[in-house]
């Protein structure tokens, strides 16, 4: 089985609880097509470089998949329908990378320098 890294983000004014959701029905779709998805991080609310769909934010999610060429042909046909999801990309890797990315990492390094408990 291939595996593969897929990043969405979904629209700023989704709730955090619509985006688990979301990332929920990406884990069915791949299940249903032969895949597994190893892992989901969800990166949080991120400032865009530049507006897509009049979107400044978006909601950033990460997850690694296995499987068959034909589940990623189907999530990204999908992805393309559902209109919470603004932009996506699929990755093929080959080893998926161990314990949390290098953007959740980031996240809690500068949470630890702000002084967050969160």
């Amino acid at each position: 089985m291939a595996l593969y890294e897929h990043v969405f983000l979904a629209r700023q004014d989704l709730s955090q609880a619509q985006v688990d959701a979301l990332a929920a029905s990406i884990t069915e779709i791949v299940e249903a097509n032969e895949g597994k998805v190893v892992k989901t991080e969800s990166w949080g609310l991120k400032s865009l470089a530049y507006k897509i769909d009049r979107n400044r934010k978006a909601h950033f999610v990460l997850l690694n998949l296995e499987g068959p060429g034909a589940m990623v042909m189907e999530l990204e046909r999908q992805n393309r329908i559902n209109e919470d999801v603004i932009r996506w990309i699929t990755i093929a890797v080959e080893e998926h990378e161990e314990g949390p990315s290098a953007q959740l990492r980031k996240v809690e390094r500068d949470r630890k320098r702000r002084g967050d408990s969160n």
